[in-house]
């Protein structure tokens, strides 16, 4: 998608725009409850938000601060066109800059090729979560040759 930008902060300043598109996609889109999409982590979280070229959030995802990613999420409209590497790209890189030595994440089922694409490989058997079945997967930090994050 052109005319992207991905924007990264905390939870105070990006909170509307987050809560915008993970309300579209996990609560009304994949009908998981509002009391289970949201939690106590987004305040230590940092976040990242995609903005198209009208200034409208169109993806989101946040990392935590044990190196994990969650809630990521791209409106239906727009899945398919780079949001979703982009928003993952700049919270790997976040990771990685502030020292993280691995990020894992718990990928629903049907985005495991996703991941997979970028790095991460399948770490566990697949489990149920909010109802939907997800696997764990992790991807290293770069080593001295530039290879992983």
């Amino acid at each position: 998608m052109t005319d992207l930008r991905i924007h990264l902060g905390g939870w105070d300043s990006l909170r509307s725009q987050a809560r915008a598109v993970r309300t579209a996609v996990f609560v009304v889109e994949q009908k998981i409850p509002l009391h289970l999409e949201q939690d106590e982590m987004d305040p230590v979280c940092l976040h990242a938000v995609a903005i198209d070229a009208d200034g409208q959030p169109v993806g989101t995802g946040r990392l935590l601060p044990d190196g994990h990613l969650g809630r990521m999420a791209v409106l239906a409209h727009v899945r398919h066109g780079g949001i979703g590497a982009a928003l993952l790209q700049a919270l790997t890189e976040a990771a990685h800059a502030r020292g993280d030595r691995a990020v894992v994440l718990n990928a629903q089922i049907n985005a495991e090729k996703f991941y997979l694409r970028h790095g991460f490989v399948r770490d566990g058997a697949p489990f149920v979560e909010a109802g939907i079945v997800h696997v764990c997967m992790r991807r290293e930090s770069l080593d001295s040759s530039g290879q992983g994050l």
